[in-house]
């Protein structure tokens, strides 16, 4: 009696499998330690939107809570400056918020890490960078009873003078015909100045239009309700002449 020979099984499928479940292990790791080494998996990323969203404005109001409540502080939350984010297990949000402490205003720095699958929410830094500048007569150096003291020099950096180049930024992209949106490079100059119920701001900014890039010189206005109004706008072709 002959016995029918069985042909052996394939173990190509199996090690396929094996190969591809290690690959699932070993990026899995990878991330986990990534993850618990300082949380950084990405660079961070710029996002002018978020800065004014719900939800960033919830982050800052939690970061300035969970920051008293570790430092016995008594900070009330203003506004968000600046928001960006980082891809890391979960995102690491970089914010930039303003704050009262005792009367005035000052600038800090927090990061949070948020997990939404896991509702993780953790403030991981918190730090003060510096004064949120109002502008007022007073802290241009004009006061009662004293000359105007017309136009001076600004930080570019201060929070009131970005917000007036924005709002410049928009107003110049609204007023030109061209389907190439203007993008903000840098603030080059600002200059303030009260009068009377309003700020003036004289502000320098470098913009990118397509691959193009040009010098525009603006005028802003903003008034004691906060509002922002672009008043005038010019072309520099001559940085020097603008000084």
């Amino acid at each position: 009696m002959r016995v029918a020979a069985t042909r052996p099984v394939s173990s190509a499928p199996v090690l396929a499998a094996l190969a591809l479940l290690l690959l699932l292990l070993v990026g899995s790791a990878s991330l986990a330690t990534g993850a618990m080494a300082g949380h950084v998996l990405g660079g961070k990323s710029d996002s002018p939107d978020a800065a004014n969203s719900l939800e960033t404005d919830g982050l800052a109001r939690f970061a300035v809570e969970e920051h008293n409540k570790r430092e016995n502080a008594l900070l009330e939350f203003v506004r968000v400056v600046e928001a960006k984010e980082q891809v890391v297990a979960g995102t690491v949000h970089h914010l930039t918020l303003e704050a009262l402490e005792a009367g005035r205003k000052k600038v800090y720095e927090a990061k949070v890490w948020v997990k939404p699958w896991l509702q993780f929410k953790e403030l991981q830094e918190f730090r003060h960078t510096g004064e949120a500048t109002s502008f007022t007569t007073s802290d241009l150096g004009a006061k009662k009873g004293e000359p105007e003291a017309g136009w001076r020099e600004v930080p570019v950096h201060d929070p009131v003078v970005k917000d007036a180049a924005d709002h410049a930024v928009k107003a110049i992209q609204q007023r030109s015909n061209s389907l190439f949106p203007y993008e903000l490079l840098e603030i080059i100059r600002a200059k303030a100045e009260v009068v009377e119920d309003f700020a003036k701001f004289d502000i320098l900014l470098k913009l990118k239009r397509g691959t193009k890039e040009e010098k525009m010189k603006a005028e802003v206005h903003k008034n004691l309700e906060g509002a922002f109004v672009l008043n005038q706008m010019q072309t520099e072709h001559d940085e020097s002449s603008s000084q």
